[in-house]
């Protein structure tokens, strides 16, 4: 099998998008902080290749930015197999599906981004093709049905999602293993950070990785992102070396205050604080700073409730002692009045 060759290591000079390519792990061996992950898939694909047959199907599951794209990718590298790769919203109707299957090889990694949001009538078509590399559909109906069947070359299926939750437990069951994505140590991000500065070409000191690391809430993605603006700031200011002042002026560029909050963390603070101690609900918190429902709860709420700054309750929300001194306000007398 031939490995995948549009995914190059080194850093591309085509933007934005081609930086982020190049700082993703090529392998295993440059894909740091979740060392419990690549032990079961490296004994799984040696005893495959004995057999001679392909990786069972797998799904990757957690927070958005942990790496769940980037190991599909290196994986595809280890096997050299190759890869391709779509997203559950892309696959709306069967028939997409079906050609996406039909033109794959044999040994191929099918990678779905997002795979909670297939449709059910696609998620169907796959149990077939996950079970026995076979699809089957009608044609037609009553006395004139036809049932028509299609061979597949056998492949392996790598789910993605971010809500395990909305998979359904027959299609669930059909992945051979599941791997959890844990947000990263600061220690795990600081070796991220060196790699990604020495691909950048550009000079990182200790002081700025520690400090980076520490704002980047577990997570490669938002790690990469602050080093990038950083980059920018250490190129127009300081000959490429990005010290501990270059990440404080990126973060005051980026409204990042001392604790790692961003504009959009304050403000749903602030909105529960004006909530005087009453729980707030999600449909309320949504209007009051302007968000969407799902923003909040899968994008902003979770490191918040990590930091011990926010808390859920059957009520609605609310801010814990914490929360109130991240905002240098005292917390107010407990209530017991309803939502807000």
């Amino acid at each position: 099998m031939r490995p995948p060759s549009s995914f190059e290591p080194g850093v591309s000079e085509g933007g934005e998008v081609d930086f982020e390519r190049g700082l993703q792990p090529q392998d295993f061996s440059e894909f740091l902080g979740q060392e419990n992950l690549l032990e079961p898939l490296r004994l799984m694909i040696r005893a495959a290749l004995e057999r001679e047959e392909t990786v069972e199907h797998l799904l990757f599951t957690g927070l958005p930015g942990l790496g769940k794209t980037s190991l599909a990718m290196a994986l595809a590298k280890e096997l050299g197999a190759p890869l391709k790769m779509t997203s559950g919203p892309a696959l709306s109707r069967a028939k997409d599906l079906v050609g996406i299957l039909s033109q794959l090889e044999k040994g191929t990694l099918l990678f779905i981004d997002e795979i909670h949001r297939l449709p059910t009538e696609v998620e169907e078509y796959l149990y077939g093709a996950m079970d026995r590399f076979q699809i089957e559909w009608t044609f037609d109906a009553g006395v004139h049905a036809r049932l028509l069947k299609l061979d597949l070359q056998p492949f392996t299926l790598v789910g993605a999602t971010t809500r395990e939750a909305l998979l359904t437990p027959p299609f669930r069951s059909r992945f051979g293993h599941h791997l959890r994505f844990e947000p990263y140590s600061e220690a795990a991000l600081a070796e991220i950070l060196a790699r990604s500065a020495k691909l950048l070409r550009i000079e990182l000191d200790d002081a700025a990785t520690a400090t980076l690391a520490d704002h980047s809430r577990g997570t490669p993605r938002i790690a990469n992102r602050l080093l990038r603006r950083a980059r920018d700031i250490a190129q127009l200011e300081n000959n490429n070396h990005i010290n501990d002042a270059v990440v404080q002026r990126t973060f005051g560029l980026l409204e990042i205050d001392a604790r790692g909050l961003e504009r959009p963390d304050r403000r749903v603070l602030e909105a529960l604080a004006q909530a005087a101690g009453r729980p707030l609900g999600l449909k309320n918190l949504g209007v009051a700073v302007g968000e969407a429902e799902d923003t909040i709860a899968e994008v902003i709420e979770p490191w918040l409730i990590r930091q011990g700054l926010l808390q859920r309750t059957p009520q609605g929300r609310l801010l814990t002692p914490e929360g109130w001194a991240a905002l240098g306000q005292d917390a107010p007398p407990p209530s017991d009045s309803a939502e807000a």
